[in-house]
């Protein structure tokens, strides 16, 4: 008999497929060299904080050595930054291990995952990947004024079962855009048994301009099942070192630190990203450029006859009311990448990231 693993994995593994990263980028960025505008990830295209650059330039010749598998230097930082205890702060290899851990460690085959239908990839994944039955809330509807295709916390609040443990929400949305005020926030958590632990997912977080939309960590005190996840991939633009962290409270944390991998951030991910926290003036110039460039791109689609979604991310969704899979085709074959979104159930939408003025024009330019 011809060996398979397959045959081999256990019951939530056979269950899952592999994530989808989109296109090969290396090899597309040797097609087409410095004329690819690479649109489909979400990335800050001022790159990192200089600071943070030299930070990590230093820190090479440390590479030797194993580092803090602690995170001490980084935790005090993100504490002294978000006026919360380093007990209350776990690191993760992008804010991605730690939704995988907060599933892995509160969940199983008895117990449901409640997430929105449009919510970000990671939830159902995180879900199956322990085992979890997932449930997936119906969004809001498409004409919706404010949140197309967006969280509809009633819906996910009427979803809740007695074997509930976990909800998953992220504000603003990955790939949808949108988002929920603190008010509506206040008032779900309000409605959510306290032992029931709500996640909300906040990468986009320093993107974030609207008018009532803080943070979910002004409820934390009122609310110990409430948990927080943020990232440095985004408005730091330290996607490829990948740091990520979450504020819980502390109990939460000590039963993540039981099966947190002791090295998850390698030493220049931890150098990095708190010397890239330091520096406000580098993260107000990035959030100022994806205001601005965010405004102008949504401007110039939509004058082309292009639906763009409500957005608080570095990203829009354009909604062409029909398969966007020829559209993405042709904008490949010019050296433009965007993300098409049929794995979310939504194949008449692209996601396009709010790169540089350059790659913007050549969307524009290369759009039939």
């Amino acid at each position: 008999m011809t060996f398979d693993a397959t045959r081999l994995a256990n019951a939530a593994t056979t269950a899952l497929r592999a994530y989808d990263p989109g296109h090969d980028l290396p090899a597309l960025r040797k097609r087409f060299g410095p004329t690819i505008a690479e649109l489909g990830s979400n990335e800050n295209p001022l790159g990192p904080s200089p600071r943070a650059l030299e930070a990590m330039r230093r820190a090479l010749a440390e590479s030797s050595r194993y580092p803090d598998p602690r995170g001490a230097s980084l935790k005090a930082a993100l504490a002294a930054h978000l006026g919360v205890s380093t007990e209350r702060i776990a690191l993760g290899n992008g804010s991605h291990e730690l939704l995988m851990l907060l599933a892995q460690c509160f969940v199983d085959a008895t117990r449901s995952v409640v997430f929105s239908q449009y919510g970000f990839a990671v939830f159902p994944i995180a879900t199956a990947a322990a085992g979890a039955q997932p449930i997936r809330a119906a969004a809001l509807p498409r004409m919706h004024a404010q949140a197309p295709f967006g969280h509809d916390l009633d819906a996910i609040a009427a979803s809740l079962r007695a074997d509930t443990r976990l909800i998953y929400l992220a504000n603003p949305n990955n790939p949808t855009g949108t988002w929920f005020d603190d008010a509506a926030l206040q008032a779900f958590l309000a409605r959510i048994p306290p032992d029931i632990l709500v996640v909300v997912d906040e990468a986009y977080h320093e993107y974030v301009d609207a008018p009532g939309i803080g943070s979910a960590l002004r409820f934390a005190d009122a609310h110990a099942n409430l948990i927080v996840t943020r990232t440095f991939s985004k408005a730091y633009a330290l996607a490829g070192l990948r740091a990520g962290y979450l504020i819980a409270h502390p109990s939460v944390v000590a039963v993540i630190e039981r099966l947190r991998e002791s090295f998850n951030l390698n030493h220049l991910a931890l150098i990095g990203a708190e010397a890239a926290l330091a520096d406000h003036e580098h993260l107000h110039a990035a959030r100022a450029y994806n205001a601005s460039e965010r405004s102008w791109l949504v401007d110039a689609l939509t004058q082309r006859g292009y639906v763009c979604l409500p957005s608080q991310t570095n990203f829009v969704l354009i909604d062409l009311d029909r398969d966007a899979a020829e559209l993405e085709a042709h904008l490949f074959e010019r050296g433009v990448i965007v993300r098409p979104m049929n794995g979310y159930g939504l194949a008449q939408t692209l996601r396009i990231s709010v790169g540089s003025r350059a790659e913007n024009q050549r969307l524009l330019d290369a759009l039939p």
